[in-house]
């Protein structure tokens, strides 16, 4: 067997439908035969189409995704089952690797190996549909059938509300910082299965190695970079959108709306009282063990003309009609970091030292960026931010192509424009049409 048949998807489908169903309809049960699913070959062969279609680097092993194909896919997921039967596996440490962020600091990511990577793929095909059933609707970040675009017009509709004051609120390391005993007590509302909850917890203990550095015990956390992270980490938050929707809490007192992709989140309300804000960090930190950061978190004001609201790359504001003052609009723009880290990437794709690569290359890996760029930020009113890149593009192009003329590029003649020309060699244009943006 070298895939996973559309009969074997259809039946791995089926079981997370009906484990999702049991859910539903029963909200308070635990699921205590699941491990079982988690060995079945169908199941890790859909684990291992999901790790390689996310790809990624080799972790403490050295194993990449090539060389497991190369040796054999099929061995090495037997070789994974036949662990996961006797119950021998064991997961290795994590390897730790730095990102940049936006504002020049360094993200940690921690990276399993590609064996760990599929079998937590394994056990989120099998829970996941469970606590998807529990997640409430305030919820977006990393959910089947969410998106960021949903979690802006949540946002867009509590501003039409009037709902104008906004808690933007800031986690200080969130997924490093999540206590281990207090997210197992999470898994075990819904999961009895002694197995499947022995796996999370050694994934979750599993040390940190660092180049260079001594092995690091794991006492809080779940790595970025893991496959299980993202479910994890929305399962520890969905507590607190529970307690926030509560008797006692603000979305009931004051009628707040909490609007959460991941570990970023908002609160609005009409009036933003101390109540709200002193509720939000005393359950955050004292019951949920987390730490806010007041350095970057602020209340906005939307009633301000000047106040902008950055969420998830994107800007809002509420913008006041020239002929009718009275009656105002909430624009949703690129925020200008979103700008600057596209302009950046299109000065990298065309810089020059790429100049040993053919025209055509070139012209594919903008095309891939613009097209992902464009269909994330094509919400509300992109225009003067399409704009504004596609003259980027043309500068860098027109500078790309005289560096590879010895005799020096030549603009094309008056009859033919540039924007044509540059449409000639396939380049993608930023446009409102292109992208079939709802303003």
């Amino acid at each position: 067997m070298e895939t996973t048949t559309d009969q074997q998807i259809f039946g791995i489908t089926n079981l997370r439908a009906k484990l999702g169903q049991k859910a539903k309809l029963e909200p308070k049960f635990r699921f205590y035969t699941l491990y079982h699913h988690i060995c079945k070959i169908d199941v890790l062969w859909l684990a291992w189409h999901n790790v390689k279609r996310n790809g990624g680097s080799a972790g403490i092993d050295g194993m990449t995704i090539q060389a497991i194909e190369k040796k054999g896919v099929e061995e090495f997921l037997k070789e994974i089952q036949a662990e996961l039967k006797s119950k021998t596996y064991h997961a290795k440490p994590v390897k730790r690797v730095f990102i940049p962020k936006s504002d020049g600091k360094l993200r940690p990511l921690g990276l399993p190996t590609i064996k760990d990577r599929v079998v937590q793929a394994a056990v989120v095909l099998i829970i996941e549909p469970i606590f998807e059933e529990d997640f409430l609707e305030c919820s977006y970040g990393f959910r089947p059938g969410k998106s960021a675009h949903e979690a802006i017009n949540a946002i867009k509709q509590s501003i039409a509300k009037g709902q104008l004051q906004v808690y933007d609120a800031d986690l200080k390391a969130y997924f490093d910082t999540i206590p281990h005993d207090n997210l197992m007590k999470a898994l075990e509302m819904r999961i009895a299965d002694r197995q499947i909850l022995k796996l999370i917890h050694k994934w979750l203990k599993a040390p940190i190695w660092e180049p260079g550095k001594a092995m690091k015990a794991n006492d809080r956390g779940t790595p970025q970079g893991g496959v299980i992270s993202p479910l994890l980490a929305n399962l520890y938050m969905h507590w607190f959108d529970k307690c926030f929707h509560g008797s006692q809490g603000p979305g009931t007192t004051a009628k707040a709306t909490l609007v959460r992709y991941a570990d970023d989140f908002v609160i609005m309300a009409r009036y933003m009282t101390k109540g709200i804000t002193t509720w939000v960090e005393n359950k955050l930190e004292t019951k949920f063990g987390l730490t806010i950061n007041r350095e970057k978190t602020k209340i906005v004001n939307l009633n301000d003309p000047k106040a902008r609201l950055k969420f998830l790359g994107f800007e809002l504001r509420r913008v006041s009609l020239r002929q009718r003052q009275h009656v105002s609009f909430c624009l949703i723009t690129p925020s200008e970091k979103s700008m600057k880290k596209a302009m950046e990437k299109i000065s990298e794709i065309t810089h020059s030292t790429n100049g040993f690569k053919p025209t055509c290359r070139i012209v594919k890996e903008l095309n891939q960026f613009l097209t992902g760029w464009g269909n994330y930020f094509k919400l509300g009113h992109p225009g003067q931010a399409f704009n504004k890149l596609n003259s980027h593009v043309q500068k860098r192009m027109y500078k790309f192509l005289q560096r590879r003329s010895q005799k020096g590029f030549k603009k094309p003649k008056r009859e033919q424009t540039w924007y044509c020309y540059l449409k000639e060699l396939g380049i993608r244009q930023l446009t409102k049409r292109a992208f079939q943006v709802n303003a």
